[in-house]
């Protein structure tokens, strides 16, 4: 691997280049100063050109997909992402750590820490213990020291990171009951993939709204195991997922008991200070709450708050992009910390309005 701090582009390969979260890593770090592509990755489509897939990528992405070679990979590339559905990164991720390459992983296989419960809920065969402890969970604005100088990053998922971000400084202040939390979250339909089912089938979602995998949704345990280790206990929680019918977004809105009398300008002031000096997480002034198109195609987390002292409750709302700050963009940020960049190179951008 060359010295990257002079100057020199890190090379930067992409597994899972057909699928939703592969061609937005391909749209981000198109603008990324230090950074190029130099594989695109399709064990399904290698050989040919990604644009027969995703036209718009005509005269963008010349070279054919590449296989899955971990060898042939490494010939490329410094760095890779692995953004495949969950069952294949655990297979395919420690050839190419053997092959000294820095990965950081889309899928789920390596979030949850505890073999016996990520079968549980992903039916999948976990990946060797080693592995799982090698990872690091890369939820930047909680982990970001953590990543830096590491080879082996875990992106979090879409819902745990709007949610996560959404809940821990108040978990952390010791402002609300862990084990009184209800999350409702909602996600536009691309949180899906690119797969056709008749969950996504247009004529199916188109005018409806409804909830999914209520109480079973696999990313439970991932958002347990976070607000468990912040604070300090056993955390479990109710989740909600439903399906809205627009193309991207999350809004997760967040219900908890408070632990003393606290208003909407006190959570203002403790979420500014406990995320000053983050750049992609926005708190919203009292009385206003984001939007998910507030945060189209950018890497914001915007978060607000109504603090209702006639129930004792907080209702917290919190929203993402979900392939942006959910996956793509989240995965880019953990490249800039695991670098020694800055957090933000090449994540710029403006949100897409209206």
């Amino acid at each position: 691997m060359g010295e990257h701090g002079t100057g020199e582009k890190v090379r930067i390969a992409i597994v899972g280049s057909t699928g939703y979260g592969g061609v937005e890593l391909i749209r981000l770090l198109q603008g990324h100063p230090k950074a190029v592509i130099t594989s695109v990755i399709s064990s399904s489509s290698a050989g040919t050109p990604i644009s027969e897939g995703f036209p718009h990528l005509t005269d963008i992405i010349v070279q054919n997909l590449d296989g899955t070679d971990p060898k042939e990979i490494a010939a490329k590339a410094d760095v890779v992402f692995t953004a495949t559905p969950s069952g294949v990164s655990s297979k395919l991720v420690p050839g190419l750590l053997e092959e000294g390459l820095k990965v950081i992983d889309l899928s789920g296989d390596f979030r949850i820490k505890d073999g016996a419960t990520y079968e549980k809920w992903y039916k999948h065969t976990a990946p060797d213990a080693a592995y799982l402890d090698e990872a690091v969970f890369g939820l930047c604005e909680l982990f970001g020291e953590e990543v830096a100088g590491k080879n082996f990053i875990s992106n979090p998922g879409c819902y745990p990171t709007a949610t996560l971000l959404g809940l821990v400084p108040a978990i952390s202040a010791g402002w609300i009951n862990p084990n009184s939390i209800i999350i409702d979250a909602k996600s536009g339909v691309s949180g899906s993939g690119r797969g056709t089912s008749l969950t996504t089938h247009f004529a199916e979602i188109n005018e409806n709204f409804k909830a999914y995998k209520v109480n079973k949704h696999q990313h439970i345990p991932e958002i347990e195991q976070v607000l468990s280790q912040v604070a300090g206990e056993q955390v479990t929680v109710t989740f909600t997922t439903q399906l809205v019918p627009m193309t991207r977004g999350i809004m997760s809105t967040m219900y908890a008991n408070l632990n003393g009398v606290y208003n909407d300008e006190d959570f203002v002031e403790l979420y500014r200070q406990y995320y000053q000096g983050r750049p992609f997480v926005r708190v919203r002034d009292t009385g206003i709450w984001p939007a998910t198109k507030e945060v189209l195609g950018s890497n914001y987390c915007d978060i607000g708050f109504a603090a209702d002292p006639r129930t004792g409750r907080v209702t917290i709302i919190s929203v993402i992009d979900n392939i942006v700050k959910g996956a793509a963009g989240q995965a880019i940020q953990n490249l800039n910390l695991m670098m020694g960049w800055e957090e933000n190179l090449g994540l710029g951008y403006t949100p897409v309005y209206p």
